[in-house]
């Protein structure tokens, strides 16, 4: 029996409803707050384990995985164990997206980038290009829950002009999350002006 993902998130109280902005600049009536999933190590291991029977599935061969911080080094990290490969992360520095603490890659080492949450991609990409910087290799993308703009492997759902994830290289989730997204200046919640959009992920509190 397949895994009810979106059960793990509201029993943790994870799918939130209010008035959010995005990492993107976006507004939206609906986030995933991962972290509040990722606190029970319990629960973590349960869903790295169903992501990494997708990738295994897949004949994916890899040798480490690499996490963009913050918000995906928990499910990075635990991806990493289920599949008994190195971890590393990459973090911002002055804005730039940055391996540090001593973390690098050989040439070709093969590499998957894990987020807790894909939307458009954006941070996974920056976390690849750190990697190729040094001559790895990226051979997936992968995270616990995918918003619905990029396309996983096993979905219906087409790429979305907004993906910024290259194509040929496969995306691995364990559930599409389709909830709508609204530019600022069109926000119908901004527009009822009954509220302020907050920001309840890593780069907000």
């Amino acid at each position: 029996m397949p895994l009810d993902i979106k059960k793990y998130y509201t029993d943790a109280q994870a799918l939130l409803k209010g008035h959010f902005l995005l990492s993107s600049g976006n507004h939206s009536d609906t986030y995933l707050q991962s972290a509040k999933v990722l606190e029970d190590p319990k629960v973590a291991q349960v869903l790295a384990t169903a992501l990494s029977k997708q990738i295994l599935e897949a004949g994916i061969s890899l040798e480490c995985v690499c996490s963009p911080a913050l918000g995906g080094i928990l499910a990075g990290y635990e991806l990493a164990r289920a599949l008994g490969v190195c971890f590393i992360f990459t973090e911002r520095v002055e804005g730039q997206m940055s391996l540090r603490r001593g973390f690098g890659v050989k040439a070709n080492e093969k590499v998957l980038i894990c987020e807790d949450i894909i939307t458009t991609g954006g941070s996974a990409l920056e976390a690849a290009r750190c990697i190729e910087a040094q001559g790895g290799k990226v051979v997936a993308y992968a995270g616990l829950a995918n918003r619905g703009f990029c396309q996983r492997v096993g979905s219906k759902l087409a790429k979305k002009p907004e993906c910024k994830l290259p194509d040929g290289v496969p995306l691995f989730a364990l559930e599409d999350f389709i909830f709508d997204m609204y530019d600022p200046k069109d926000c119908p919640l901004c527009a009822l002006g009954e509220s302020k959009a907050i920001k309840p992920g890593s780069r907000g509190n």
